[in-house]
């Protein structure tokens, strides 16, 4: 059975980067209908944040993410660790190290003086027939693994195929600190090991630790998981992304309006393709995805095309669920009488949740400015007596007007009758009734608003700003 996780570390909130190793992960479990786990590994007690931990969980209810069993935390296993240290320590496969932080820094000061690579010396590293130095005496030791000195780490990597690492060129690293706490790539392996991770997929930042935890796979006598790394997002410009470029807390894209089948979307195409398809449901990524065919190369984020797929999801999602989630903006519809004429007039334009508020804003609240531009191109000297001419026209009907095509029934003569062309009405209308020169059709608008409304605000538009006093 594939089994598969997401480790986030709680110092800082939840990112795209992550979500998207997150998605990977839970996709690859669910398509093979194995499981997908959720550790937090909160062992660095000092950089821990509670808020950002919270904000992981948030995260994942918010987007979907469903994972299998209780979450699991790291500093809630430390016996665990503790217990296998030492297992190590006694089979000779790990050693206490003495040599203090002064030492170890004057030891690295040197070997990049000479040119050579920093690296442990080996001095506490017990040989047959060899001496160790006397126990100095206040040190705490770390634990150090004892690497094997010739041959080669080799593993297959999914995405970047086979991989060696010479063993020459991994040193005696540290699996206990001096205060017994145990290190990043000791407690990801046997955490692995034990939860039955059967695939790891990870950034490719990880790379450099793989070699090491096999060694320690090897160590404690663990089968090694299949490996894949996946390369990084990128800005547009081919650099680290950045929280100009995107690199946002995941949840900072729900406050910015996206809606989660967006962004995960979005996510999904950032490393991974099925042929040139754009636009995936949830159903289809399961389907589809599968961890071998990662992209090989670093992706670039694409603000424009997030924006796209999210004008998409919004035009393609229920109108009582746009409503519902209007309600995280102060946005409450549900209620109104109109709501699917609102709805299915706004979100055509709406790129984002916040951008659809707003469009059904300038419906709802009537104007208290009207755009200067607007005004000087289509508020003429007869423009005010138009208006009063065609609102006269609508009265005597007004009973019978409910839909967009009543109103265009009435209109079609007042044109003709009036030689008048499009602009020379609309445009003042539009101005009247939401404050600008943008906003969709005028027989929508004032179907949503209701007659009464809609002279309302003419004609307070008019004594305002449409006659020649204004």
């Amino acid at each position: 059975m594939v089994v598969t996780r997401f480790a986030p570390s709680p110092t800082g909130y939840l990112h795209i980067g992550g979500l998207r190793t997150a998605l990977y992960n839970y996709l690859w479990a669910r398509h093979s209908k194995g499981q997908f786990r959720l550790r937090i590994e909160d062992t660095d007690t000092q950089r821990n944040n509670e808020g950002a931990m919270k904000a992981i969980l948030e995260a994942f209810e918010w987007v979907g993410l469903t994972y299998d069993g209780e979450v699991e935390y790291q500093s809630k296993r430390l016996d665990i660790y503790k217990k296998y240290i030492k297992q190590l320590v006694d089979e000779g496969k790990a050693y206490n190290c003495y040599m203090s932080k002064e030492e170890l820094d004057s030891l690295r000061e040197t070997q990049m003086a000479n040119k050579q690579t920093p690296r442990y010396d080996e001095t506490w590293r017990p040989e047959e027939g060899k001496t160790l130095p006397p126990i100095p005496e206040g040190v705490e030791p770390v634990v150090r693994i004892k690497t094997p000195k010739e041959g080669t780490v080799t593993f297959f990597d999914g995405v970047r195929s086979m991989m060696n690492v010479d063993c020459s060129e991994i040193d005696d690293f540290v699996i206990a600190r001096s205060n017994g706490m145990p290190t990043y790539n000791f407690v990801v392996t046997v955490d692995d090991a034990l939860m039955g991770m059967t695939h790891v997929i990870r950034g490719d930042d990880h790379l450099t630790n793989t070699s090491k935890q096999i060694l320690i796979y090897e160590a404690l006598g663990f089968a090694v998981p299949k490996f894949y790394h996946v390369p990084m997002i990128n800005n547009p410009q081919g650099k680290k992304l950045s929280k100009r470029d995107g690199a946002l807390d995941v949840m900072d894209y729900k406050r910015k309006g996206f809606l989660p089948e967006a962004l995960l979307n979005f996510l999904v195409r950032l490393g991974w393709s099925n042929k040139d398809q754009e636009i995936f449901s949830m159903e289809e990524m399961l389907e589809l995805f599968d961890p071998s065919n990662i992209n090989k190369s670093a992706s670039s984020y694409n603000e424009e095309k997030l924006l796209w797929l999210n004008a998409h999801y919004i035009k393609n999602v229920s109108n009582e669920r746009l409503a519902k989630e209007l309600e995280f903006f102060d946005c409450f519809i549900s209620g109104h009488d109109k709501k699917e004429i609102l709805l299915d007039l706004c979100k055509e334009r709406a790129q984002t949740l916040i951008e659809l508020k707003e469009s059904i804003n300038k419906i709802l609240e009537r104007p208290t400015s009207y755009e200067e531009k607007g005004v000087k191109k289509f508020i003429k000297e007869d423009t005010s007596k138009t208006l009063e001419l065609y609102f006269s026209v609508l009265e005597e009907v007004k009973d019978s007007l409910h839909l967009a095509c009543d109103y265009e029934v009435v209109t079609k003569p007042f044109f003709e009758k009036y030689e008048l062309k499009f602009p020379q009405l609309f445009q003042p209308i539009r101005l009247a009734l939401t404050g600008g020169t943008q906003a969709p059709s005028v027989y929508d608008i004032m179907v949503i608003l209701g007659f009464d409304e809609a002279k309302k605000r003419i004609f307070a538009a008019i004594e305002k700003n449409f006659n020649k006093e204004a």
